[in-house]
């Protein structure tokens, strides 16, 4: 049996969750981290509901 972390949504949905994390590191100083610390959470949450799929 093949583990979600096989699956290409997944990868896909890491790899995009780094970059955006990158990103956000790169806001203006106001907005890094409330704004900033809400886009992380969000784009980490996109693999971890795959998982609980």
């Amino acid at each position: 049996m093949k583990s979600y972390r096989d699956l290409e949504i997944y990868k896909e949905g890491k790899r995009l969750a780094v970059l955006i994390h990158k990103l956000t590191l790169t806001l203006p100083k106001f907005e890094l981290y409330e704004e900033g610390s809400q886009i992380r959470r969000s784009s980490k949450a996109v693999k971890t509901l795959i998982v609980e799929g």
